[in-house]
């Protein structure tokens, strides 16, 4: 397939969050030029993936891309248009903090060829964003929204995040009517999972409960499924909401399996049989790319047993759900009786969809799959 994706990892921010294990470069001051720099000679370095390419979506992410300004997200793609095509109607997402919007960047942005925003909310909470080290508070995240209306960017993404501390007082159902109530075109949820080498990883070493129990997690994505539905948001993969028709169109090829390039400091890339990583660290990828070196730290070939498990794993993520054999069809009606699943046309093309309460039981279903499944046929 043709690589029609490609991913800018933009890895500055003002401060690390208190649940951050992402690769990011804390900086004071964006050296924006040294990263266009990097960006630059790393586009030349993987010329031979996307000379002439018509890339339908790009997407900056970090990080904080927004980070970058409109001066240096324009000279980005014009650094991408120097090797490829960016399709007319490309979605082009730019990931930002509430605090980063304005009236002027947010115009800015929309006429450096920015079209699809998707926002860092997290919650609606200034308790919950302080102890999240946050550098916005509540009443930007509304303003921030405005700013990109009135801009002309109405495709706006807004990340939230679940299962907070309890001692927090954070009310998530306050925060999912607020998300609401700024009529966005895509919701994403995350449940907070504790990572090392994190601030939250160090407080759970000294005793603090740094997130909620299993029964919170799983009461809050249930009571996000209901409440976004209701709003008319379709629950199109386990943690995405959107809009009828307006599901983000970069994600997706990930959950499809389709080929990307990405390029910045711990970027991935996938050309359908083999996925690539990059240096994580930035102070090591402008070095390498500096010195003409590559960026690219490992690789790994998918084996037959890698490619059945993902497409296992993906498919059951998503609404369209995963074909299955005849043989298969008594080992996911298991699922169908504990209310984890459903089967769509059983008789002549099967194909399993898991309900909410599947998706928390995603890993263990997925895996329990894969592992009965025959390998696929390598060819020759």
């Amino acid at each position: 397939m043709p690589v029609r994706h490609l991913y800018i990892h933009v890895p500055f921010c003002a401060r690390r969050c208190s649940y951050c294990d992402f690769s990011i470069a804390v900086r004071s001051a964006t050296p924006v030029d040294e990263y266009l720099g990097g960006l630059r000679a790393e586009l030349d370095s993987v010329a031979h993936l996307v000379a002439g390419r018509t890339f339908e979506t790009v997407y900056f992410g970090g990080g904080t891309p927004s980070r970058l300004g409109a001066g240096g997200i324009r000279a980005a793609l014009a650094a991408v248009r120097d090797h490829a095509f960016i399709a007319r109607n490309a979605e082009i997402t730019l990931e930002a903090n509430p605090d980063d919007i304005s009236d002027t960047s947010a115009a800015e942005f929309h006429r450096a060829g920015i079209n699809r925003v998707s926002l860092g909310a997290q919650s609606f909470d200034d308790a919950a964003l302080k102890w999240m080290h946050r550098v916005h508070d509540s009443t930007q995240i509304g303003m921030s929204v405005q700013s990109l209306r009135s801009a002309g960017i109405d495709n706006i993404s807004l990340d939230l995040i679940f299962s907070l501390p309890p001692q927090i007082g954070r009310s998530w159902e306050y925060d999912l009517a607020r998300a609401v109530d700024l009529e966005p075109t895509h919701i994403s949820l995350y449940g907070l999972t504790v990572e090392p080498k994190t601030p939250i990883y160090r407080w759970a070493s000294r005793g603090v409960i740094v997130q909620g129990t299993e029964e919170t997690y799983e009461r809050e994505f249930l009571t996000a499924h209901d409440m976004m539905t209701a709003a008319g948001f379709d629950h199109y993969e386990v943690s995405n909401f959107a809009r009828p028709g307006m599901s983000s169109r970069h994600n997706s090829a990930y959950w499809t399996a389709e080929p990307y390039v990405g390029i910045g400091p711990s970027a991935h890339s996938f050309d359908g049989s083999t996925r690539r990583w990059n240096v994580p660290a930035y102070s090591a990828w402008i070095r390498r790319l500096a010195s003409g070196g590559s960026a690219i730290e490992g690789a790994e070939s998918l084996t037959a047993e890698n490619r059945s498990f993902e497409e296992v794993y993906l498919g059951l993520r998503t609404r369209h759900g995963l074909a299955i054999s005849a043989e298969e069809m008594n080992r996911v009606r298991s699922w169908e009786s504990a209310g984890w699943a459903v089967v769509d046309d059983p008789l002549e093309n099967p194909r399993v969809r898991l309900t909410p309460t599947g998706w928390l039981r995603l890993d263990s279903l997925a895996s329990d799959l894969a592992s009965r499944r025959p390998e696929p046929a390598t060819v020759a």
